[in-house]
Parts: structure tokens; sequence; C-alpha cells
């Protein structure tokens, strides 16, 4: 008899969407406690701007088949966040470098809290965006070669109906930037060794910094 493959192989009903809604809403909702100094514009602009667009893509509730234009939606989205986070993340590193600002620890740390965790989720975002082609390519079961290796992975005795989902995305990204390295997800392809790299470096910068000028401060 053949055997019948895991979930994460075959074509599957999807995932919800609202994982990542509640992701969307949590960026958003921390990019309005940083500060004017450190976000584009206005503070209240990127976070109108996000929802706005969430409320676009919450027109389908899984991701069986999705149209050019969502899947181009969705990923300007995922942009949007990382270009506003990085921006803010580059922003109070040159203020502290220039020992500009950060005179007072508690929000010095609220701040760089705020940007790490929306480094989380938006790496999540991305990993979970580009592995195997996207949620509705691997809800098809287009790719079979996946870009994260993941521990249910390597045995279909685990659980033959588990397949990867928003949640294991921000586990590995949470890992990736509390270890600065992979732990029990590998990345396989190119493209998300160096995405993860990349995660990797801003994590360790933003902390060394701002927890270096906190205790500075404290002292």
């Amino acid at each position: 008899m053949t055997p019948t493959l895991p979930a994460w192989r075959r074509a599957t009903t999807g995932e919800r969407r609202w994982p990542v809604a509640v992701a969307v809403l949590v960026v958003a909702g921390l990019q309005l406690t940083l500060p004017d100094e450190v976000v584009i514009g206005s503070r209240w602009l990127l976070p109108v701007l996000e929802i706005a667009v969430l409320a676009v893509l919450l027109v389908a509730t899984r991701f069986e088949t999705e149209p050019v234009w969502r899947r181009t939606v969705s990923l300007a989205l995922t942009a949007l966040i990382g270009v506003a986070n990085a921006v803010a993340a580059v922003r109070l590193v040159i203020h502290l470098v220039e020992g500009r600002g950060g005179d007072d620890p508690g929000p010095l740390l609220a701040t760089g809290a705020a940007i790490w965790a929306t480094n989380v989720i938006g790496f999540a975002l991305w990993y979970w965006q580009f592995d195997r082609g996207g949620p509705t390519a691997r809800a098809r079961g287009d790719r079979e070669v996946p870009d994260f290796w993941f521990p249910q992975m390597q045995s279909a005795d685990l659980d033959p109906e588990w397949e990867p989902q928003f949640v294991d995305y921000l586990y590995v990204s949470f890992t990736n930037a509390t270890a600065f390295s992979p732990t029990d997800t590998m990345p396989l392809s190119r493209w998300a060794k160096l995405v993860m790299l990349v995660q990797s470096a801003v994590s360790l910068a933003t902390v060394a910094l701002v927890v270096a000028r906190a205790v500075n401060v404290l002292r």
C-alpha cells in the first residue's frame, strides 16, 4: 500500500489568516509607541496604512487560492513593515552613536524593545511569505523542496497532518533573534540563510547598543 504523504507535502485546506492579522495589529501598536525621532513622518501614518491594507487582505479567510493582486498587496505590506522598522532601527542607532537622546533608560529600553519585537514579527512574515512559494503555494502542495526544515518534517510519524503555519515561522524568527543563529529549524535555501543572517545582525546591533546605553545611563 502506498504510504500517505504528510500534510506539508500535499494539497490541504490551508491556514486561516487571523494569526497574521493579529501580528500586523501588534506591529501597528508597537509603532505607535515609538518616539517621533525614529519614525517615518507621523507616528500614526504607517499604523493606519498597515491596518487599511490588512483590511483588504482579510477579504479571504484562507489561502487555498490567492489572486496576483492580493499576493502583491500582501508582499507590499510585509515590505512596508520591514522598511519602517529598519529606518527606526537605523535612526535609533545613529542617535545613540552620536550621543543624542537616550538619557532616560526607561523610554530607551521601551523603544529598543518595540523595534526588536517588530523585527521578530517582520522577519516572521518574510519567512512565512516566501517558504516554498508562500502560504497559497504551500496549501496547494506546489513545491516539494522546503526552504526551512522543521523537526516535524523529519518523520511523518510525529504528526502526519502537520504543516507549517505562521506561528511556526514566528517561533523561528524569535529564536533566531535571541540566539543569533538557527535552533531546531534549519534554513536550506541560500535566501533563507541570508535573511536569517540579516535578522540576527539587526537584532544584535539593536540589543547591544540599547542595553549598553541604558547601562551607561544608569551608572
